[in-house]
């Protein structure tokens, strides 16, 4: 048996953009997932903000990799360096002469496969969690989000994040009917490149991509606060002279339509197949957005007006997996939803 005060605990968002960490109820850790390799020796060279700034900016001796793809490990061994640098960082905040056991509760796309779910559980043991649990994040949004999980009541989740849309009917402490589309924020970021490739003739990388998402990213053509146009430089694709364009909201609303309306249609898809007392509930109460995507201006009101059931934006929508993961941490023993 281990001391109890070598015991530590954390909870993660393992996202395919950010990973968040939470210990003793705050946030120790949130930073970008992104490792930086080097070539010829295989050697994690940065992590997290540091590796984000030398992505797409590397010399041909660093490779930079992002080790999820579409909510799940796709480079095993990164992700592992990862898990493990990032765990490290938090723990030199707490200098101790052993190291501590881990007790670590981890978020995982609903539609992972088994395969998928081990990638994540032994990747973070290897990174040294002792007591391992998972939990879904949909599930996990919901408990952010503050909702009652575990009564007999339907609550329903969208959580948009970076590789995935996760659409989760919740009632009971189980999920009634779940839907995961690998169709996010990355998804969208593709689109505003492949926009400004074919309308302005301009080569922008994913970066910039994202920075011009946060700025004017929006769902709808009529915004009530109008964000000002994004000013975009880059390469002519025909000339590789210097050329820059203004952005509007409007430009990136058509843009992004597309993308959308995947989503638009998976979440229809899912109340298709819910019975119908949780239906009524979720009329009732309304239907949850979480993540990066649910950011994006208008797109409550775009999902209210196609869905006819009013959509509520979270609070801190970015963070809700987080938090859920960090209140499942304190209830290990109460929630059968978590896997072992």
């Amino acid at each position: 048996m281990g001391f109890s005060f070598l015991t530590q605990e954390i909870a993660i968002d393992l996202g395919t953009a950010n990973t968040v960490i939470f210990q003793n109820d705050q946030i120790v850790l949130d930073e970008p997932s992104i490792v930086a390799i080097e070539n010829a020796t295989g050697k994690c060279v940065a992590l997290g903000n540091k590796a984000k700034m030398m992505h797409e900016r590397t010399s041909p001796g660093i490779k930079t990799v992002r080790p999820l793809r579409d909510g799940v490990i796709a480079d095993f061994n990164a992700a592992e360096m990862m898990i493990k640098g990032f765990i490290k960082q938090v723990n030199s905040k707490h200098r101790t002469l052993f190291n501590p056991n881990l007790k670590i509760v981890v978020g995982i796309p609903s539609g992972s496969t088994e395969v998928e779910i081990r990638a994540v559980r032994d990747s973070t043991e290897h990174a040294g969690g002792r007591e391992v649990y998972l939990i879904f994040e949909p599930m996990a949004a919901a408990l952010g989000i503050g909702l009652d999980v575990e009564a007999p009541r339907g609550n329903m989740v969208v959580d948009i994040g970076g590789g995935t849309t996760e659409i989760a009917v919740i009632s009971l402490g189980g999920i009634v009917v779940q839907d995961s589309i690998r169709t996010a924020g990355d998804a969208l970021t593709k689109d505003i490149q492949e926009y400004l490739r074919q309308q302005h003739n301009i080569r922008v990388g994913e970066i910039t991509a994202e920075k011009i998402k946060l700025a004017v990213g929006a769902v709808i053509p009529e915004l009530d606060e109008e964000p000002e146009p994004f000013v975009v430089r880059g390469p002519n694709l025909m000339t590789a002279h210097p050329v820059e364009a203004s952005i509007t909201y409007q430009e990136i609303s058509h843009c992004l339509d597309k993308t959308i309306v995947k989503i638009e249609n998976a979440v229809i898809h899912a109340l298709e197949q819910t019975p119908p007392e949780l239906y009524s509930d979720i009329v009732e109460n309304g239907i949850f957005l979480s993540g990066g995507g649910a950011l994006l201006r208008g797109l409550d009101k775009r999902l209210t007006e196609k869905v006819n059931i009013p959509f509520h934006v979270a609070e801190d929508p970015l963070r809700a997996v987080a938090r859920g993961t960090c209140i499942a941490l304190k209830n290990t023993a109460n929630y059968s939803f978590l896997m072992r």
